[in-house]
């Protein structure tokens, strides 16, 4: 597509990366109509680190209709990763979907079923062409090789990007998709804050041979996270016999160890015996010089001006301990390209549309960092956890003290993260309360499980409306409003106020519930659907809008969210799938 006549495009991105590529995908799948150019200053395939994601990012690929191109590239499919982290050396997995209900299932497949609740394991050359070809298929005029040498500007407002042809290039629209290198972010003079507990450096390598440490079912396997005293390694499989491992340690150990980057590298994979068995035939694909980058998290003050967007890592980075990078890039170009199409609408108001999108992706971002550090505090690099809990409480505008705050971080509280559920960095609030409880080594019981009746509490409320994203559209979508807490009527939330109209005994909502998701997901996702609504229920409760009793004539009903057959011991879970796999699996210390 070309320029309009007065040589103007309605949107220029930076960056051909994955956030440029969805970016300008949905954009065009939307308007065809538009004018979109993507300036990418490399020539794709290129290498690039950051290949593990999680199930959010599937069903985006297949809004962009690149769900069968990605999965004909035959990734490993991901479902979950195993860990050994916090207080002791214990393995325990954390699943997407209950691994022993994976079945055996022909590839290319479609996105439908049990794929539905799964991630890829991508080589991020193959993956990110194959995202920018399909930019290209659907309209988008793609310039590779092509830098953006200066950004002018009249005070908040872009004017054009000059490009290292001399030519000036302007828009409408200016998005920068560029990573950490967010050459507009830095030109329009925002700041970013950048933790200091999560200043680290990763250093990794592509291995060939490589072993996985299992496969479930076709193409099936886990992400090994394996942590040492002063840092952790990944190991990801990328093909049948190609893996990328890396090791994550604090810019401060890596000074004053005072080794080379490949030195330390192998020094973490000689003290790490499981890695170190998985690799013991294999091969480095760079002739031993490992990769290394600054592996820093922050977040960009603000992620809009007057023509202006920033997504991506140009918007913020959350450490790779909770795999969360690809999804948030995803997920902020979706919201960006959204933002621009009803801008172009015009039926909201342009002011809300932009600080929906920078409070919304600012808050996503900071609470996955803020549970990044407490995923490094719980292995040493703090040393008071629950004092932590009184930040992250903090960031979601709660004043506790640190008691309150792991009661309170335990329970959820987090109705305002997302929409259609409860979650915090990436997790539902039954799984974050089992990693938290796995951390800090002590149970703590679900508020839900006191009761056997529930009822509504809508008092002193108003409606009000928030913005959900549906089919091209940020529809307006009425929620309660208490104060700074929202009750959205979507998703889960929705559905459970449903439910409370007409019934309040916990057996006959759980009922309900599962007969609900029986009609629409596989067999094996019902029971971890009705769970996560289950968490649902217990932010509800800790927020005030539904309010519990005992009712003694009814029995009570021992059911709370939880990680159930997602979070597991490595022990607990190897013989779910030895005793009661539905599809083949073979381990790697198995002979086969």
């Amino acid at each position: 597509m070309s320029e309009s006549d007065n040589g103007m495009w309605d949107v220029a991105i930076i960056g051909g990366g994955p956030a440029g590529s969805t970016l300008s995908t949905l954009l065009l799948k939307y308007n065809p109509n538009l004018r979109v150019l993507v300036l990418e200053k490399e020539k794709f395939p290129r290498e690039h680190v950051g290949e593990s994601q999680l199930p959010v990012i599937s069903g985006i690929l297949d809004e962009m209709g690149v769900w069968d191109k990605v999965e004909a590239a035959n990734f490993p499919i991901k479902l979950g990763a195993t860990y050994t982290w916090g207080r002791d050396a214990e393995v325990w997995n954390f699943d997407f979907f209950p691994a022993e209900e994976f079945v055996d299932e022909p590839r290319p497949a479609k996105f439908e079923g049990q794929r539905r609740h799964t991630a890829f394991q991508v080589e991020r050359s193959i993956y990110d062409d194959i995202l920018l070809r399909h930019a290209e298929e659907m309209g988008a005029q793609v310039r590779e090789e092509t830098m953006v040498r200066k950004i002018h500007h009249e005070g908040d407002r872009v004017t054009g990007l000059e490009l290292d042809t001399g030519e000036m290039v302007t828009a409408r629209h200016y998005v920068d998709g560029s990573g950490h290198v967010a050459i507009l972010r830095r030109a329009m003079g925002v700041e970013v804050d950048a933790p200091k507990a999560l200043r680290n450096i990763a250093i990794w390598d592509y291995w060939n041979n490589a072993k996985w440490k299992i496969e479930i079912g076709v193409g099936g396997t886990r992400v090994q996270v394996r942590s040492l005293p002063y840092g952790w390694i990944w190991f990801i499989p990328l093909s049948p016999t190609r893996a990328s491992v890396g090791f994550i340690c604090p810019t401060d150990y890596y000074k004053q160890r005072g080794l080379t980057p490949k030195e330390l590298y192998h020094e973490a994979l000689s003290q790490q015996p499981e890695i170190s068995s998985l690799l013991s035939e294999a091969t480095s694909a760079t002739n031993d010089q490992p990769l290394s980058t600054k592996n820093w998290s922050h977040l960009a003050d603000r992620l809009v001006g007057e023509n202006w967007w920033l997504c991506g890592e140009a918007a913020g980075f959350a450490d790779p301990i909770l795999a969360a990078g690809l999804t948030l890039t995803h997920g902020s170009a979706r919201e960006v390209a959204y933002s621009i199409l009803e801008l172009d609408r015009g039926e909201h108001d342009a002011d809300w549309l932009k600080s929906r999108y920078d409070e919304k992706i600012r808050r996503s971002i900071r609470q996955h960092i803020r549970f990044a550090e407490y995923w490094y505090a719980s292995n040493g690099c703090f040393t008071e956890l629950q004092e932590h809990c009184a930040n992250i409480a903090k960031d979601a505008g709660l004043r506790l003290n640190p008691q309150q705050a792991w009661r309170w971080l335990a329970q959820g509280g987090f109705t305002n993260d997302d929409p259609r559920t409860a979650s915090v960095g990436g997790f539902d609030i039954g799984s974050s309360r089992h990693l938290l409880e796995r951390f800090l080594g002590r149970r703590s019981r679900f508020e839900i499980t006191k009761y056997n009746e529930f009822t509504l509490n809508l008092r002193n409320t108003q409606k009000t409306k928030i913005g959900v994203l549906e089919n091209g559209r940020i529809e307006a979508v009425e929620c309660y409003q208490r104060a700074d807490r929202m009750l959205p009527l979507t998703g889960n939330y929705k559905l459970l106020v449903q439910i409370l109209e007409h019934e309040k005994d916990i057996k006959t909502i759980y009922e309900l519930l599962v007969g609900k998701f029986s009609k629409v997901l596989h067999p094996g996702a019902v029971q971890a659907a009705v769970t996560g609504c289950l968490g649902n229920l217990e932010a509800m409760y800790a927020d005030g809008w539904v309010v519990g009793r005992v009712n003694k004539k009814r029995p009570s009903w021992n059911i709370e969210p939880g990680g159930g057959r997602l979070i597991r011991s490595g022990e607990e879970s190897d013989e779910a799938l030895r005793e009661r796999a539905k599809g083949t699996v073979h381990f790697a210390d198995e002979p086969g």
